[in-house]
């Protein structure tokens, strides 16, 4: 009977360790940077109720209407695996009060996890996939505005990502969306039957959508539809002129580009692009993070009127860019020292002195194999080793072990009590002199 073999689900993909080596380093990368702007990290369930995210999304989004892992659990509760990051974090910011006085404002969060979306997989596309986002809540300065897209270049070009276009859009505030809205409703009437399925629905439900579509036809007709910067109000207009003050005083390139428009439904005044040309990711410009300002999230989920901003960067597509450009990445783990052992008593000493590297720490590695001691050089050039620590039954014989640094190739011999009790002094000592 044949053995039954098993794959993975389609849309999904295994992060072997050596994959895996350059993500932690990104998502480090994110951690450090993330926090010298004063974010901290949150973790909220990779499942919610099904609510959270159609109440957040907006019912014309693809993301609830096409694209939800959603299921009625055992207890009949409707459930769904998070297509995005945002409404988990703003509904635990609600549910723990995070908006009471005593928290510092704006209350400054990022995730990093994986996301969940139902849709066609394509290169940087997957069912599952990842997300690094950011999102600051309680604060509705522009200079906030500004720092968030100043984050997210900083990021991009800490990893080495130096080819960078900047797009800026302004929605306004609700009288600004209000009367543009109608102006857009009045412009794409006539052209109703040209539209796409999917636009012609948006249409009635959400017109500033139709902006949004990828379709040919409907980016024809859009192209000279009216500019949503012709009709903020007076105060919208204050906080689109004050952010674009502080990306200049910041030495931000930046586009204005009224057709940028974000695809859930809670957005306002500020959003923005950060776009790359890479033919890893497609042929011209395309988009690697964007996000914006939003209003009405908080109060959504039963919190006070407090207005949000934030971005997202799909990590998959972040790695499928970063190979692309040669960007520095780790190849592997390094290794500070590799204990090779030979002859007979020598292994429980090996197990005792690769376990006291350790105890200092350092990385450390010795042979499980009972190889030869050229099959454990092997091993230790191979894993790139700083040093190697080598037991005979000679120097078993004299407590000691031979100390090789392998970048310059000079070797001592040490006492076994001295490497136990002192071995950074000898592994960070630049001075290891060859033997006479």
């Amino acid at each position: 009977m044949a053995k039954q073999s098993f794959q993975k689900p389609k849309g999904t993909a295994d992060l072997l360790p050596g994959e895996s080596l350059k993500w932690h380093y990104v998502e480090e990368t994110a951690r450090v940077l993330f926090g010298d702007y004063q974010y901290s990290e949150v973790r909220t369930p990779i499942f919610e109720s099904f609510d959270v995210f159609a109440r957040s999304a907006g019912d014309t989004s693809d993301v609830v209407t096409k694209e939800m892992y959603d299921f009625h659990d055992k207890g009949d509760r409707h459930v769904a695996l998070r297509p995005e990051g945002t409404a988990g974090v703003v509904r635990a910011f609600v549910e723990n009060k995070l908006f009471g006085p005593e928290h510092q404002k704006p209350y400054k969060m990022f995730y990093i996890g994986p996301m969940f979306r139902y849709e066609r997989p394509q290169a940087g596309r997957m069912r599952q996939f990842h997300q690094i986002g950011v999102e600051a809540l309680g604060s509705d300065s522009p200079a906030l505005d500004a720092e968030v897209i100043a984050m997210a270049v900083d990021f991009f070009q800490t990893l080495g990502v130096t080819n960078l276009k900047v797009k800026i859009n302004s929605l306004g505030d609700k009288a600004s969306r209000e009367n543009y809205r109608q102006a857009l409703i009045n412009f794409l009437t006539p052209h109703f039957d040209e539209l796409s399925a999917d636009s012609q629905t948006r249409l009635e439900k959400n017109p500033l959508r139709v902006l949004d579509s990828k379709d040919a036809k409907d980016q024809a007709i859009v192209a000279d539809a009216p500019s949503i910067l012709d009709y903020l109000t007076e105060s919208a207009q204050v906080h689109w002129d004050k952010v674009q003050t502080y990306l200049e005083a910041m030495g931000i390139d930046y586009e204005v580009d009224a057709n940028v428009v974000r695809g859930l439904d809670y957005y306002n005044h500020t959003i923005f692009e950060v776009m790359t040309q890479s033919e890893a990711l497609g042929h011209g410009w395309t988009t690697i993070t964007g996000g914006g300002r939003y209003n009405g999230l908080v109060e959504e989920f039963g919190g006070p009127e407090m207005p949000g901003v934030g971005f997202g960067i799909g990590l998959e597509r972040l790695m499928l860019l970063l190979e692309s450009e040669g960007a520095t990445l780790p190849e592997q783990a390094p290794l500070d020292v590799y204990v090779a052992n030979t002859g007979d008593g020598t292994d429980v000493v090996a197990m005792q002195m690769v376990q006291a590297v350790r105890s200092f720490g350092y990385s450390a590695e010795r042979d499980y194999q009972d190889r030869k001691l050229k099959g454990q050089f092997k091993s230790a050039d191979r894993l790139g080793a700083r040093f190697m620590i080598t037991i005979g039954e000679r120097e078993l014989a004299e407590q000691s072990a031979n100390l090789k640094n392998m970048t310059t190739g000079k070797e001592i011999t040490v006492k076994l009590a001295e490497l136990y009790t002192g071995l950074p002094e000898f592994i960070e000592d630049e001075e290891v002199t060859e033997e006479d």
